[in-house]
């Protein structure tokens, strides 16, 4: 972002009156300009992909004493490049959500009505740590007709920059505005304020971070915000659960990534089954190098293990630890999802479809499975190609945010001259 200005305000006001006037010419794109801007992008990223690296090492780098987590959701490697320019070829292959009739229906007076989805307008993003969303924010806002303004941790700023002069190239060859999309100059944390108190030029403030990044946006924002604080989720097993199923999905659910917010912090499993197969579970898991805070129910089966608080069952460990719990049955597995729960993601391992459905129906949480591990709560995996973030309120949208959610609507009305009594 080329932003000449004497403060983070000054600047900010800029980037967010440029991007503004992006909207314009976005709402106005055809689906294909918008698509080939997209491929184009993905073309950059895997064309510059060295230097995305080389940036990335460098922000490694200059900060030491990471946690294995943190380093994890900061790595960049040709992997993880090529998933991103994947990412983005799979969003420019998804339909254009913008301009679609979500609904239509014809009043007595012969009114005939439609309500019409439309981009939100220009999107605020501040996220942590993680530089391949820079080009997923971008790549959703974009096909969504939304401009963004993206601020990165200082930890990401190099890795970001990086990204996003791909995402630049990919907008400038297509011919659409490259203000469309913006990375902050620096990590001042004074802009981060600025965008928090940016009511009239940002329309919607996505959070992407830790509890702490969270809370600060939630208390300080004058502008609407689409967040989730924590990802608290539970893996629970029933006494109806295949054993090797659960031992199966269990370890993919803690140990796959344990730094993502849909990695399973809670184990809970029914005292009917906890005998048997408790400490295979804990066996599996340990070899993949995890440790445990347990109940007195658990640490009866599986003495060794360390005893949990209260505390712990509401600490969203996000690296190698998992809390465990002995349960009664459903209603007790809900009780405890309710008190110590986020509202995040929660899944249930049986073969029971009674079971399954009172478990599924029974929790208020964003996302619910059955019989699937809690890490596939992702906007990729849902077909959404990628995901902005993940929204646990009650308003406007909940679980991984993608195309559609980054919509609201207006109305169309259609008439032939009528006029009200």
């Amino acid at each position: 972002m080329n932003v000449l200005a004497p403060d983070p305000a000054q600047a900010l006001e800029n980037a967010a009156r440029a991007a503004r006037a992006a909207t314009i010419a976005l709402a106005a794109a055809p689906r294909a300009v918008k698509d080939q801007a997209l491929l184009l992008a993905a073309a950059a990223l895997r064309q510059h992909a060295g230097k995305i690296i080389a940036a990335n090492v460098e922000d490694i780098a200059a900060a030491p004493g990471l946690s294995p987590a943190f380093r994890d959701r900061l790595l960049l490697n040709a992997a993880r490049v090529e998933a991103m320019a994947k990412g983005l070829e799979e969003v420019a292959a998804l339909p254009d959500p913008v301009g679609r009739v979500l609904a239509e229906w014809q009043r007595p007076n012969g009114l005939r009505l439609q309500r019409v989805a439309q981009p939100l307008g220009v999107i605020g993003m501040i996220f942590e740590s993680r530089p391949n969303v820079t080009a997923d924010a971008a790549a959703l806002c974009l096909k969504s007709g939304n401009a963004v303004i993206l601020r990165g941790g200082s930890e990401s700023l190099r890795s970001a920059t990086a990204i996003h002069a791909c995402m630049v190239q990919g907008l400038r060859l297509a011919g659409l505005p490259e203000a469309a999309v913006q990375v902050a100059p620096s990590a001042d944390r004074a802009f981060v304020g600025a965008m928090l108190r940016a009511a009239g030029l940002i329309d919607l403030i996505v959070p992407r971070g830790g509890k702490g990044l969270v809370t600060r946006v939630m208390e300080e924002a004058r502008v609407p915000v689409l967040a989730h604080a924590e990802g608290l989720c539970h893996t629970y097993i029933h006494a109806g659960a295949d054993h090797a199923m659960a031992r199966a999905v269990l370890a993919n659910a803690k140990m796959r990534r344990t730094g993502v917010c849909g990695s399973t912090e809670t184990l809970l499993i029914d005292a009917a089954i906890a005998p048997a197969l408790l400490p295979a579970l804990i066996a599996d898991l340990r070899a993949l190098g995890c440790d445990f805070r347990a109940d007195d129910a658990a640490r009866a089966i599986v003495p060794d293990l360390k005893p949990a608080t209260d505390q712990d069952y509401a600490t969203e460990w996000l690296d190698a630890i998992l809390s465990v719990k002995v349960v009664a049955g459903v209603d007790e597995a809900l009780a405890h999802i309710r008190r110590f729960g986020s509202e995040h993601t929660e899944a249930i391992i049986t073969e029971d479809a009674a079971a399954a459905q009172r478990f599924l129906d029974g929790i208020s949480s964003a996302v619910g499975l059955w019989n699937a591990s809690t890490q596939f709560c992702d906007g990729g995996e849902f077909g959404f190609g990628a995901e902005i973030g993940i929204a646990t309120g009650r308003l406007h949208a909940r679980g991984p945010v993608g195309l559609e959610q980054l919509c609201t609507y207006r109305y169309k009305i259609f008439g032939t001259g009528q006029v009200r009594p």
